[in-house]
């Protein structure tokens, strides 16, 4: 048996929605995680769009691969799911993030971070290591760096930034 579970935020952040996604929706995201959060991003397969398999690995702890399962560029919607390692190590046999830009003003949008994740039932005390903080830290790296390079942050959907 498996417990499910999920937690979700939103952050208005004070950028347009496409400006914001040009961020978010590309391997681009690395300008704000590399090096703060994550010591490297490597695309081992794939050209960073859907179906795209990242190697991250952590300022501490140890490497684990990420998919690319949605990146709708219409909608703004980006999914990924780790493959291996880090929380599948813990008995989680899916732990999904989903990151929406919702437009709300010229020069605004909410940006909508949700985890999904289920665990075998007999670790399902590790649910207790699930935490949207890093989302909500990201958003607001996110919002200083997009207000503080204008528009000069231009990313191919397909480049990857590190």
């Amino acid at each position: 048996m498996k417990t499910f579970g999920s937690v979700s935020t939103e952050m208005e952040i004070q950028s347009s929605a496409r400006e914001a996604w040009a961020l978010y929706g590309a391997v681009g995201l690395t300008v704000i995680t590399v090096p703060k959060y994550l010591a490297a991003v490597d695309i081992v397969e794939g050209d960073g769009g859907e179906g795209s398999i990242a190697k991250l690995t952590p300022l501490s702890g140890s490497p684990y691969h990420e998919k690319f399962t949605k990146v709708d560029d219409k909608h703004m919607v980006k999914e990924t799911e780790i493959t291996q390692g880090a929380f599948l190590d813990l008995g989680f046999t899916l732990y999904r993030i989903r990151f929406e830009n919702i437009p709300t003003g010229k020069h605004s949008c909410i940006t909508r971070t949700t985890i999904e994740w289920d665990v075998k039932e007999e670790y399902v005390a590790n649910s207790s290591r699930v935490s949207i903080l890093p989302s909500i830290n990201i958003a607001k790296d996110i919002e200083a760096y997009l207000l503080a390079n204008g528009k000069k942050h231009t990313h191919s959907k397909h480049k990857d930034s590190k």
